[in-house]
């Protein structure tokens, strides 16, 4: 089993607790549900659940009712998942400023773990 880790600032903001917070209540649900499957599967998890976006960059896939969750993660370490960022996909693609967030969110996170700072 793996570890979800959402990502904070160093300030100790969580952009992913703000998104969810802002779910309702069956919708949250659904996310949380589709976390606990990438908890148990880790990088087995495929689509329709889990794609690869680019480098070690994936995405966590939550269609519900008309709208389009994604979540997006990496790796970290042996065992940890980290989720960087989420948003409501409006689109068919994921936009470039997204994924440029998670990229910048993961190079923060692995520079200060690396060096020890907190999370």
């Amino acid at each position: 089993m793996y570890e979800v880790v959402f990502y904070t600032t160093e300030r100790g903001e969580s952009p992913i607790d703000v998104f969810l917070d802002d779910l309702n209540v069956k919708t949250r649900a659904k996310v949380d549900a589709h976390i606990e499957l990438l908890e148990e599967h880790g990088p087995n998890l495929k689509r329709p659940y889990a794609d690869t976006i680019r480098g070690k960059i994936r995405e966590l896939r939550i269609p519900y009712s008309s709208n389009q969750y994604r979540i997006l993660y990496f790796f970290f370490m042996r065992d940890q998942i980290v989720l960087t960022h989420a948003l409501t996909k409006k689109t068919s693609e994921l936009k470039e400023k997204d994924i440029v967030l998670a990229e910048k969110r993961m190079q923060d996170w692995e520079q200060r773990k690396v060096s020890g700072g907190r999370k």
